[in-house]
């Protein structure tokens, strides 16, 4: 049963109504596949196997009572910012080393409740805040294709854990590119869903105006089935928008005769590596084949996108990053009698270098006499780069983009330069800004390294990119390549 864990999420549905095999045998085997490559690529910050093979038990016998759904005996991981009750959450953080939350987040408590199997909790930048799964308090996680790189982040290990065969299909949450990023740089699809589209209920808050939770898969199909599983209103959340149940599988026709893309120039920006630039082009070719009509179009507001983001993302991060104080919950330093002291050493000796650079950024931007110059002048752009989506969007249907302007580096290359460690973002981050629902597809590689294809989309169009992207793989076979681990 070893070769399971090499199944797709439809493929492993298949089986399991079959009776082809078994959840438990299901679990089982991915746990095998993880016991085999997982001291290499550390995808994991916590692993659940008792429990797994619990709810692998229980999926059987829902299977064998005819109450099994989509994601019935599915073996996921889960980013270690989405809180899973009785299991611990640390945001891979020391200030959350020890925490266990007391309730689940929306997405879990919808797939616990339609039987998925919880194989652990996936590695990340600590809160959130990096582009390569180096920022983890605890250890990096690393790119399955070549265990010397990053994986990209922030859910470095929802997608290296795919990619790695090790889960089925991942959550990761996305701030300015963090599913999308990494899918584009460990060769598989990550979907960003349209603001509001998916609960924030129980995802632990790096920037609230930003923050989406969505799938990462091995192809189009498995994160739409996964987006059936977790999309939809939750009163929990003030944000979430309360829309008819939407059937994104069956958006998926293959079918894109029609389509107008648009190719934005400011998306092919200077210093991005040849090899993503051939490669993408070349898909946007072979869209064109598919009966799709490509245009170029302008963004011109781009250009300001990073300005923008390392301003807002900042200042809301260092907002809600101030509850860990030390007195509730989480990591507290209580060696002195001086309450003042023992705060500022907690928040001291528990956040990580990336976290405190942000933190100031964000207080500096809000501080009296520079919220006017930064903070509100940043949402003021906000404004306009909604805007320009909004006017393209009048002329296309969608948009077509590199993911990362680069392949996964070496490990270490980048951290001593944030800079440009920001700079790996410069595609994605528009779309959170604008709250738009974007995805990475694999497209080909770079010196053996995936590329990754972004494809934006209007508000609420997931249905139209999850075809657009099944379109695409239909044609080809790069989403089908798997490192040689």
């Amino acid at each position: 049963m070893s070769e399971l864990w090499q199944l797709t999420l439809h493929e492993a549905r298949a089986g399991l109504d079959s009776g082809s095999f078994s959840a438990v045998d299901l679990a089982r085997s991915c746990f095998e596949r993880i016991a085999q490559v997982e001291n290499r690529v550390k995808a994991f910050v916590t692993l659940t196997e008792s429990h797994a093979l619990q709810q692998a038990e229980q999926a059987d016998r829902a299977l064998s009572e005819g109450r099994g759904g989509p994601m019935t005996g599915i073996p996921v991981q889960v980013k270690d910012l989405i809180s899973t009750r009785g299991i611990a959450t640390t945001c891979s953080s020391r200030m959350l080393e020890n925490y266990v939350p007391v309730y689940d987040a929306t997405v879990w408590e919808k797939l616990s409740r339609q039987g998925a199997v919880l194989l652990g909790k996936g590695n990340m930048d600590e809160f959130a805040m990096g582009s390569s799964c180096e920022n983890s308090a605890f250890f990096p996680t690393h790119n399955p294709w070549d265990l010397d790189r990053v994986p990209g982040g922030s859910s470095g290990g929802a997608a290296a854990s795919v990619a790695a065969d090790e889960a089925i299909v991942a959550l990761g949450s996305d701030t300015g590119g963090s599913i999308r990023q990494p899918a584009s740089l460990c060769g598989v699809v990550g979907l960003k869903p349209t603001y509001g589209r998916v609960s924030r209920y129980g995802l632990i808050a790096f920037a609230s105006s930003l923050d989406q939770i969505g799938p990462v898969g091995k192809n189009a199909m498995d994160c739409a089935i996964t987006m059936n599983a977790i999309a939809g209103y939750d009163s929990r959340d003030s944000t979430s928008l309360d829309l008819p149940a939407t059937d994104f599988a069956a958006s998926i026709t293959g079918d894109i005769k029609g389509l107008r893309l648009g190719i934005p120039g400011e998306y092919f920006v200077d210093g991005m590596e040849p090899g993503v630039r051939t490669a993408v082009e070349t898909a946007i070719k072979g869209l064109e084949s598919l009966g799709a009509s490509v245009e170029p179009v302008s963004l011109p507001t781009t250009q300001y996108a990073l300005a923008c983001y390392y301003i807002i993302a900042p200042s809301e991060c260092s907002a809600n990053l101030a509850r860990y104080d030390g007195v509730k919950f989480g990591y507290s330093y209580q060696d002195t009698p001086d309450m003042w002291q023992a705060m500022e050493t907690t928040r001291q000796q528990g956040f990580g270098p990336e976290v405190k650079r942000r933190i100031m950024l964000g207080a500096y931007a809000l501080s009296a006499g520079y919220y006017d110059a930064y903070y509100l002048k940043a949402q003021q752009v906000r404004t306009l780069i909604r805007q320009d989506f909004a006017r393209v969007f009048e002329q296309v249907d969608a948009l077509v983009t590199p993911t990362s302007p680069v392949v996964a580096f070496p490990i270490g290359e980048k951290t001593a330069d944030p800079v440009q460690m920001y700079l790996i973002d410069v595609c994605t981050l528009p779309i959170n800004i604008a709250g738009l629902p974007a995805m990475s597809v694999p497209c080909g590689f770079s010196d053996g390294l995936p590329v990754g294809m972004q494809l934006i989309g209007p508000h609420l169009s997931e249905g139209m990119l999850l075809n657009l992207a099944s379109a695409y793989e239909q044609a080809t076979e790069w989403h089908k390549a798997r490192p040689g681990i």
